[in-house]
């Protein structure tokens, strides 16, 4: 009996069981997390339900710039750019071809990943706040090039283009709100499980070996230039396919609602959640919808200001994000 007792005292506290029970316990929590997400909807307004599809979409969106700068460490003010690119594929494709809306997210996405690859390439000798200059002048620009004379006939000058929400298909007994709500969470999900594998890839291991040290990459055979340009591209097809579908819910777009704004918005929500955690893109996601409501409730007139003093004590009491906070609670848990 003494024996039974002394195997198994060692196995729990045998590293692999260790792991295992860390592993359950995160597995729960993420499945309590997506039977909330799934099932809310049903209860809840349409308003609501919008505001929700806006935290996934925006989540989907900082995940594309945690890939950037969380594990390939390129700091980008431009994302609001690759953003308004993937909404007007979407809105032009649908509006002056009549292509299917679910054909044109992809599109979307493919087309921003050019772009991002393309704009990687020349930024491949900048560093740190040069390349975060670099990008704040495309999130500058892309607003006032979608404005131009020649570009008028497609993008639709600084009117935007309108365009038709669609309806659930198969007669599915749900809003078009709550449908659009479940397929942005559906491609969420494909999303977030193609950047877990990018990262625990060996092309994910490169990338974060650039973002240690570069030199030392290099030095190992990582294709430093190669590396940085696709990382670019693969954060800007995240980024892309979060536009069109904010195009596809919001059913309009104009160049002032991609302004310099919305890339500070989105690198605001990578802080919240956490630089280098992908799982943080939902809190981050929360914080851009939700907080400047609950700024707006507590004071109209310094909503401005009160939601700069929430900003700063969310950093306060949470200087890694809410990784970094999820991660000292479940330490403090494990010690008791």
């Amino acid at each position: 009996m003494a024996v039974q007792e002394q195997v198994n005292s060692v196995s729990a506290d045998h590293p692999d069981a260790a792991a295992a029970r860390r592993f359950s316990r995160g597995a729960w929590l993420g499945i309590a997390v997506l039977l909330v997400l799934f099932v809310c909807p049903l209860f809840l307004k349409g308003f609501t339900v919008f505001q929700l599809n806006m935290m996934l979409i925006y989540a989907i969106a900082i995940m594309g710039l945690n890939l950037l700068t969380g594990f390939n460490g390129q700091f980008s003010l431009g994302h609001g750019a690759f953003y308004a690119i993937g909404a007007y594929t979407t809105a032009i494709l649908m509006e002056h071809y009549g292509i299917g809306y679910l054909w044109t997210i992809p599109v979307a996405g493919l087309v921003c990943f050019v772009s991002g690859f393309l704009f990687g390439l020349p930024a491949l000798r900048l560093e740190s706040i040069y390349l975060a200059l670099a990008t704040f002048s495309l999130a500058i620009a892309t607003p006032q090039m979608l404005k131009l004379s020649v570009l008028e006939e497609w993008t639709g000058g600084v009117q935007g283009i309108v365009i038709l929400k669609p309806d659930p298909p198969f007669g599915l007994p749900l809003s078009q709100d709550q449908w659009l709500y479940y397929l942005t969470l559906v491609i969420g999900l494909l999303l977030y499980w193609a950047a877990r594998n990018l990262v625990a890839s060996r092309s994910g291991r490169a990338m974060m070996a650039i973002r240690d040290n570069p030199v030392a990459a290099r030095s190992m055979g990582v294709n430093v230039s190669l590396y940085k340009a696709l990382a670019f591209g693969v954060s800007a097809l995240f980024t892309g396919i979060a536009g069109a579908l904010a195009a596809i819910v919001i059913q309009f777009v104009a160049p002032d609602s991609f302004t310099l704004v919305l890339s500070i918005a989105l690198l605001v929500g990578l802080v919240v959640g956490g630089v280098g955690w992908l799982p943080g893109a939902i809190a981050g996601g929360a914080f851009i919808v939700f907080v400047p409501n609950i700024a707006e409730e507590v004071s109209k007139g310094l909503s401005g200001a009160m939601y700069g003093i929430i900003l700063i004590l969310l950093i306060y009491l949470m200087p890694s994000g809410a990784g970094g906070l999820i991660r000292t609670l479940a330490d403090r848990m494990k010690r008791r």
